[in-house]
């Protein structure tokens, strides 16, 4: 079998009418690639990340699991994990978090497939290729789906977005940790080794 290289822009965008089944076929035929679907159906294969986002994204993965586990009041997910959002579109937050009763309430199939659902709470953790337009506008999406908690993190300015339904975005620049207030109950993101 001889294998192809294809070289594509850091982020691309196609309008490919899939079904759903064909297109948890497309991401499960081709793992090494993430792929996004909008509610309108376009396509979007993102880039791997750089090596430096990926520690940061891990660490961050890594104390939400934690809490977590500890508390079992709910699971979280690594940036692998898909959600097919009420509005159409299929998104795999950098993290995410939902509560025990709504994912105790999907079938074992929708478990395994893309959840049916919007997260309770998403992370967004900026690479350095990442649009400082689209990526608020997917924070914005993820509260008009039913999240009640986001973070969009921008290491390049050191800067947090913090996103509520029916809220103003609130901006904070270089905080040292971030709460989880009353969606995650005691749960700190120490930032130190995000930075």
């Amino acid at each position: 079998m001889n294998n192809t290289t294809v070289s594509l822009p850091p982020t691309l965008e196609l309008n490919i009418d899939l079904t759903d089944e064909q297109f948890f076929q497309l991401c499960q035929n081709n793992r090494e690639l993430k792929f996004e679907r909008t509610a309108s159906g376009e396509l979007i294969i993102m880039p791997p990340r750089g090596s430096s986002t990926s520690d940061r994204n891990a660490d961050l993965t890594y104390q939400l699991r934690d809490w977590s586990r500890q508390n079992q009041l709910g699971k979280s997910f690594d940036s692998s994990g898909g959600f097919k959002l009420p509005n159409g579109a299929e998104r795999s937050p950098d993290a995410s978090w939902v509560k025990m009763e709504r994912w105790n309430a999907l079938s074992e199939v929708e478990k395994e497939r893309f959840a049916p659902l919007c997260p309770d709470f998403v992370v967004e953790l900026m690479s350095f290729s990442d649009s400082l337009e689209k990526t608020p506008a997917k924070m914005r999406e993820y509260m008009e789906n039913g999240a009640r908690l986001g973070w969009l993190i921008n290491r390049r300015q050191q800067q947090v977005e913090i996103y509520r339904p029916n809220r103003e975005v609130e901006i904070f620049q270089s905080p040292k940790t971030l709460s989880g207030e009353d969606v995650l109950p005691e749960f700190v993101l120490d930032l130190a080794e995000i930075w």
